[in-house]
């Protein structure tokens, strides 16, 4: 097999392989749980996808920073969502699968729905009319809901489009921030599964608290909308989930006030943690934030790793291709 080059004087050769890179992210960002979330640069995991005659989904080998995950096709995120995809779209053909994970479970950082989303990417790309990015969302919200029991697009819809993204349960929205506003995300070396985050979340909460993360959440929408840090500012607090969640973290307070101290916009869990992020109006913010972050879990006894990256940090995109 060669690798595809475009060659308009030849017929199209029909895709063997393909393999797609799907980038780390923040869901939630504090006020839009389960329904906000944007991409990080720096950490992703990659997929390498491959058509075979047999109407089926395997996965052959899981490598890089997590490799334990289940081989059988149902019961791994990825293997989940091109099982869908196979079922919906009524293929003949079916998937070998091989991941590469470049972001830990239990991080906060949608570890689990790179996986999916990657996978999609490239198996989407082997397809003889490739769907639109936002026709494969239903798919990955079935690989998702194997790691956290629930379809939720906080991470995967932001991974397919790119950037802030509103994901309802049938829509992506992509939102706009400002090309310079950054985040700072700080992953401790610590485990918090997402089924354990979000246990601590059963039972109802005050009506009060609901009407003011509405509130937080249309101000920060509305800054985001108008590039205006001072609504942001003021709208980029959880009053809902983060309570019942920091203390599965250890060192929270300490780490979010150093993220606040260095300007941020706001600071709070990244998905269902244990990682940290600060927004701010500047790179160089970010960096010194990310800096103090690391330095205050470890003020706590814990290691710990940063990701710098603009807001509007990237899709999920094919890395490589291969014909017959």
């Amino acid at each position: 097999m060669n690798a595809r080059l475009a060659d308009p004087m030849t017929e199209p050769q029909r895709l063997v392989s393909a393999q797609a890179m799907s980038y780390a992210s923040v869901g939630n960002v504090a006020v839009g749980f389960d329904i906000l979330g944007h991409t990080v640069a720096g950490a992703g995991d990659r997929a390498l996808v491959r058509r075979i005659d047999e109407p089926t989904v395997r996965i052959a080998a899981i490598h890089g920073c997590v490799t334990d995950l289940p081989l059988e096709a149902s019961r791994n995120t990825a293997g989940a969502a091109l099982l869908s995809l196979r079922r919906a779209l009524g293929l003949r053909h079916g998937f070998e699968l091989e991941l590469h994970k470049g972001i830990a479970l239990g991080s906060g950082m949608g570890g689990s729905a790179a996986s999916c989303v990657a996978a999609l990417v490239a198996a989407n790309a082997l397809l003889e009319r490739p769907l639109p990015r936002e026709a494969l969302y239903g798919f990955a919200l079935d690989g998702e809901a194997v790691a956290s029991g629930s379809r939720h697009g906080d991470n995967v819809g932001p991974m397919l489009l790119g950037g802030l993204v509103l994901a309802t349960r049938d829509r992506l929205l992509q939102l706009p921030v400002p090309e310079a506003w950054h985040c700072a995300v700080v992953h401790p070396h610590v485990v918090l599964e997402t089924r354990e985050s979000r246990a601590v979340l059963a039972g109802g909460f005050a009506l009060h608290d609901v009407v003011a993360q509405h509130a937080n959440l249309a101000l920060m929408l509305t800054g985001c909308q108008r590039g205006d840090a001072t609504l942001v500012r003021e709208g980029l607090k959880d009053v809902l989930v983060e309570p019942r969640r920091a203390p599965l973290i250890p060192g929270f307070a300490r780490v979010k006030q150093a993220a606040l101290d260095h300007h941020a916009l706001g600071a709070s869990i990244s998905g269902g943690g244990p990682s940290v992020f600060g927004w701010y109006e500047r790179r160089e913010q970010a960096q010194q934030a990310a800096a103090a972050m690391v330095a205050a879990f470890a003020a706590e006894g814990l290691a710990s790793d940063a990701l710098v990256s603009p807001i509007n940090g990237p899709a999920a995109t094919l890395v490589a291709e291969a014909a017959a």
